[in-house]
């Protein structure tokens, strides 16, 4: 059985930055592409970016150049990295993985307000 746990939501000013963290209890994180995703509040869950085993990323177009996507294999740890952050930021943010079936973490809060 695969959990992944999310950590690091906070308040935070715009303008601010946040490191979120997904720690996962198995050695998934350098065998599968770990993902991103949110939810804002009233809205669908939403994809937010994704790094490949290769270590190559991809964004949605609204947090391109603010956020970047890392992992760290030995620690079984993908990375959310979110600089300018504005309130439509606002959100759970969940890690996720697709291995035989899709795998979700909690989520963690994150909210942009001054």
């Amino acid at each position: 059985q695969v959990q992944l746990v999310e950590s690091g939501g906070a308040l935070v000013q715009p303008g601010g930055s946040l490191r979120l963290s997904c720690a996962a209890s198995g050695s998934v994180v350098g065998l599968y592409a770990m993902r991103w995703y949110r939810e804002p509040p009233g809205q669908q869950r939403e994809f937010v970016g994704e790094v490949t085993t290769s270590g190559g990323t991809r964004y949605r177009d609204s947090v391109k150049g603010r956020f970047t996507i890392s992992r760290d294999n030995a620690k079984n740890t993908v990375y959310l990295q979110m600089d300018s952050v504005i309130p439509a930021d606002t959100a759970v943010y969940y890690c996720t993985f697709r291995g035989v079936r899709d795998w979700w973490g909690q989520g963690t809060q994150v909210t942009v307000s001054s």
